[in-house]
């Protein structure tokens, strides 16, 4: 009998330690936003895309700096001008299928035939006119005309498999039968706006991941997502709120991590009406003839009237830095003489006088509640700064989920956005924000303002095919600048990334944003 209790014991004890042991090696991470979709062509957004690729590979990634390092493919060069040779690595899908070149020609040629998509991914892979399978680890890719920037376009990429037939539909991958990728983590299940479960694939190809199971839950919520972590509930958040910062630096059970990110914030105006429009109106609510936002020197105004340091310090809490570009000090396409504008409400008056609007105008301007650090804050602190000359600013915020799209359908005339240049290269925004809107050619597809300028279109093609990387540099320089000047859009930080972990973890903040499970480690006590 008393044998018999022991081993009772014994394997009490073992059950509890597999428990112990279980919940050790799951992860769970506190996501910002909510992740519209695991099909992983569907909309090119960061949350999406951070947590695509748990499941899935592209055939290029990027470490946590930035710098571009082989994934799927092995190494890319050039042939000739119009021909890139990839060489692919062995690998599986995680339902045991080999990857091959025939998956990366199935997956280039079904990115721009996705049904519905609010901002495609075609934009990526539009250079690619045809493709040419050498053998199973061997692809040449054809442009055609030189195109360099095609690896930079990769990044951007995820590769499914062939075997998924004609045109899988997005639905298919949201219900999982489709989410089956060649990634460090296998899909469990999806849940809208709430959570995705994951476990390790250990048939990976790379590093064996340390957890065996994540949780990603999606917490928009500042308050509710560091509650979170000082409760336990969860290892890591990201996009830690600001107004937390000064106490999450003195607190022994949290670890902090934090870089100046690829990702600005700015607001829209409006350059697809010439004349009437219902958001903006004249001082006393009459009709106006013609869009004042076609006006550069109303742009120019409602840019000088924002005191850019006070949202920083006050709003943000300076977890931000002022910017009037894309792309942080110290990166290749940054241009050094692009400086933020000043703060110089008198001088934004009197250019609105110039452009015939002495008792300025009134204008609606939207914003997001839950998709950006403080974004319904920073539309608030906006609009008190508007209101100070003379233009008489309404605020109106909501969901990102309803105001995605809104936004995409040119419904508002001053709006509240972000762009993360995750491939690290000014050409990224250019092509896809300010090139003139041509769904054809693959140019302006998140362009939501509909701004043109013919002269910025012909400077950035020629980037976009000279192939020298020096001079090409040049070019985007002389791009960028021409195009800040014009205030396409009103630029006015760029967020500083900041993670926050438990006692005990750690994570190497990454440039573009993305919380990867396999980045979080355990740390020696």
């Amino acid at each position: 009998m008393a044998l018999a209790f022991r081993t009772l014991l014994r394997a009490m004890a073992s059950l509890a330690f597999a428990a112990f042991a279980a919940r050790a090696q799951t992860l769970t991470i506190a996501s910002s936003a909510p992740v519209t979709s695991m099909d992983p062509h569907y909309h090119t957004l960061t949350p999406n895309e951070s947590a695509h690729a748990h499941i899935f590979d592209k055939l290029i990634d990027q470490d946590a700096a930035g710098h571009m390092i082989p994934s799927l493919a092995l190494s890319w060069k050039l042939r000739d001008d119009k021909t890139w040779e990839l060489k692919l690595r062995e690998a599986s899908f995680h339902d045991g299928t080999p990857f091959t070149a025939e998956d990366v020609a199935y997956t280039l040629a079904r990115v721009p035939r996705v049904k519905n998509s609010p901002a495609s991914f075609q934009i990526y892979t539009r250079a690619v006119v045809g493709t040419e399978i050498l053998d199973p680890h061997t692809i040449l890719l054809k442009t055609a005309a030189p195109y360099p920037l095609l690896p930079q376009d990769l990044l951007q990429v995820f590769m499914i498999s062939h075997k998924l037939g004609p045109d899988p539909t997005t639905e298919d991958f949201n219900s999982g039968k489709n989410a089956i990728g060649t990634g460090p983590f296998r899909f469990v299940s999806y849940q809208p706006g709430n959570r995705i479960e994951m476990d390790r694939n250990d048939a990976y190809w790379g590093p064996k991941p340390h957890w065996a199971h994540v949780d990603y839950r999606m917490i928009s919520n500042d308050a509710a997502r560091t509650a979170s972590l000082l409760a336990g509930d969860v290892g890591i958040i990201e996009f830690v709120p600001p107004a937390d910062l000064a106490k999450l630096r003195q607190d022994a059970r949290v670890t902090l991590s934090e870089v100046v990110s690829n990702r600005s914030i700015y607001l829209w105006l409006d350059h697809s009406h010439e004349g009437t429009m219902p958001e903006v109106t004249g001082p006393n609510g009459e009709v106006l003839p013609k869009n004042p936002l076609k006006d550069l020197r109303v742009r120019q105004a409602l840019s000088l009237a924002i005191n850019r340091a006070g949202i920083v310090d006050r709003v943000m809490e300076g977890a931000a830095i002022p910017t009037k570009q894309y792309l942080p000090p110290g990166n290749s396409n940054h241009v050094n003489d692009v400086v933020p504008d000043p703060y110089q409400p008198d001088r934004a008056k009197a250019l609105l006088a110039e452009a015939g609007y002495p008792n300025g105008f009134r204008i609606v301007l939207h914003g997001p509640n839950d998709r950006y650090v403080n974004d319904a804050k920073i539309v608030q602190a906006v609009a008190q700064m508007w209101q100070r000359i003379g233009v008489q600013t309404t605020v109106d915020t909501m969901p990102w989920s309803s105001y995605a799209t809104r936004a995409g359908k040119q419904e508002f005339a001053a709006f509240l956005l972000g762009w993360g240049v995750n491939s690290g290269e000014g050409t990224n925004p250019l092509r896809a924000q300010i090139a003139t809107w041509n769904p054809e050619r693959g140019l302006g597809t998140a362009n939501r303002g509909r701004y043109s300028n013919p002269a910025v279109d012909a400077l950035l093609n020629k980037a976009m095919t000279t192939m020298d990387q020096s001079e090409r540099d040049k070019i985007v320089l002389q791009t960028m600048k021409m195009a800040m000047d014009d205030v396409p859009v009103i630029m006015l930080h760029l967020q500083k990334n900041i993670w926050a972990t438990r006692k005990g973890l750690s994570y190497a903040a990454r440039v573009d944003e993305e919380t990867r499970a396999a980045g979080v480690m355990e740390t020696k006590p």
